[in-house]
């Protein structure tokens, strides 16, 4: 998706009639049961971290809670991976750092994307091929459903849900307008074979360079997966 094409989603988002989407709420009717299910990596393997989440919980928690998101979006010709965010630190079985075993430790500060799982909105095409903005994310998974959700609570789903979505975009979008700059100034270019040689080295435990993009600049961070021998 190019940098057009985004701003034309984030219009689309905003332009999405609320009618129709309420309709959908209704439909499904969720709501959680804290059941802490979407907190592991049964059904979630990270939680991906706007700027202001992120920020939120370097200055509450401290930056070790964050660790740049996982599936790299590109990889320089040096051998230095880009990625458009942080995401939440995972414990070492893919749980989410804030998961208890029975509930989220920090609640009352969990990220935007928490607060509005499952109403993520997805475009998707219909039978003839028509693309729009149809399914919600992780039906049928947990939680409680065909619950009556007030006009109140679906004008505060609608809202939150379209705020977050644009948010995503429009980081994705200073993520491709930061990149090309930066590559343009540093005469760097993509490189998928390098991608595929240095990703061959992360599984095997070799530190790797990361640039986060992080409030409008790329934050570098060295990572090193680690490798877990069986007995």
């Amino acid at each position: 998706m190019n940098a057009v094409d985004i701003e034309k989603e984030i219009v689309c988002i905003y332009s999405f009639p609320d009618e129709v989407y309420i309709k959908i709420i209704r439909e499904v009717g969720f709501e959680c049961d804290f059941c802490g299910k979407c907190c592991t990596s049964e059904f979630n393997d990270h939680v991906f971290l706007l700027d202001d989440d992120a920020q939120r919980i370097i200055e509450n928690f401290g930056r070790e809670f964050l660790r740049p998101a996982p599936y790299f979006d590109l990889c320089d010709n040096l051998g230095r991976f880009y990625v458009m965010g942080y995401a939440l630190k995972t414990k070492p079985d893919g749980d989410c750092i804030f998961y208890t075993g029975t509930g989220c430790e920090h609640y009352e500060a969990r990220p935007w994307i928490c607060k509005i799982y499952p109403y993520m909105l997805h475009r998707e095409p219909d039978e003839e091929g028509n693309i729009e903005f149809r399914q919600i994310s992780g039906l049928d998974m947990h939680g409680l459903y065909h619950n009556e959700i007030s006009d109140k609570i679906c004008e505060e789903i609608i809202k939150s849900v379209k705020d977050y979505e644009s948010g995503f975009l429009r980081q994705k979008l200073g993520f491709i307008k930061e990149i090309e700059r930066y590559f343009k100034e540093n005469n760097l270019r993509n490189s998928k074979q390098m991608y595929d040689r240095m990703m061959r080295q992360y599984e095997k435990g070799k530190e790797i360079e990361i640039y986060v993009f992080f409030q409008g600049i790329f934050k570098k961070e060295i990572i090193a997966k680690q490798i877990i021998n069986p007995e």
